[in-house]
């Protein structure tokens, strides 16, 4: 009888075992926060909480990057950028972690730059090359928050494959006017369309009725992948259905170049 036993827990084990070696390992991600004129205290933990309901990632966050370095990232598969600076020099992450991030991408690993974080940085060249567009002073506004459609304008790209081809994005903030690198670098999979009569006494330009701006593109970075949302300015807005399954899916790819997580039926085609 006991050596039945022991077989039985031998084997269970054996069973557990396999199952765990067919289990893809979850993507070992860092969230850099801590400063931001948005509301990083309440938004970052539900960036987390996205990743991490999906059961592919595994989540940690850190409010202070400056004084890091490769050391720092090396266990990690993905970076996810919540951070402006408030164009305060002083809050800069230095040249080490600032070149760790960099050769982090370049090697291959991924990176989420989320909402205002195309902000950071401004005279950062790599960073702006990084991200492939750019909020800068004079160039980069919005109109009050409102309700639009995120139309999918590459359906084939893995991140945007069976989505549907409108996806409604309430009371969020429409990104336009950003600094956008030379043609090339960068593959926008889908725009929204701004419309100019919303802007009272615009400061920047917003000719005819108004213009289609990109909300979510990628981009390569040496070896590594950049995804890019503009989505998501505040609390409500990171735990709509079309910001949740872009930035997951988003995510995923970033970090391993592949999407494997399944659409919800309300967003699916």
């Amino acid at each position: 009888m006991k050596k039945l036993v022991l077989l039985a827990a031998a084997a269970a084990w054996c069973i557990t075992a396999i199952a765990q070696q067919h289990q893809p390992q979850k993507i070992q991600t860092l969230i850099i926060t801590g400063q931001n004129g948005h509301d990083w205290r309440g938004v970052t933990p539900l960036l987390r909480k996205a990743l991490e309901d999906t059961g592919r990632f595994e989540v940690r966050i850190t409010e202070e990057f400056r004084g890091a370095g490769p050391e720092t990232l090396a266990p990690y598969d993905l970076v996810v950028l919540n951070y402006f600076e408030r164009r305060q020099k002083p809050l800069w992450w230095g040249e080490r972690a600032q070149n760790a991030l960099l050769d982090f991408v370049k090697s291959g690993k991924g990176v989420v730059v989320y909402h205002f974080s195309v902000a950071a940085f401004d005279g950062w060249e790599e960073y702006e090359k990084m991200c492939g567009a750019n909020w800068r002073p004079g160039q980069g506004h919005h109109s009050p928050s409102h309700d639009f459609v995120v139309d999918i304008k590459d359906a084939d790209h893995p991140i945007t494959k069976g989505l549907k081809k409108k996806l409604p994005q309430p009371n969020d903030e429409l990104y336009a006017n950003l600094k956008w690198q030379p043609a090339g670098p960068y593959r926008v999979l889908a725009t929204a369309w701004d419309d100019h009569s919303r802007y009272k006494n615009p400061k920047q330009p917003t000719p005819g009725p108004g213009l289609h701006q990109p909300m979510l593109w990628v981009s390569n970075y040496g070896k590594g992948r950049v995804f890019t949302t503009v989505l998501g300015h505040d609390v409500p807005a990171v735990q709509t259905p079309t910001f949740v399954v872009t930035f997951t899916r988003g995510a995923e790819w970033a970090a391993t170049g592949q999407v494997t997580l399944p659409i919800p039926p309300d967003v699916r085609e």
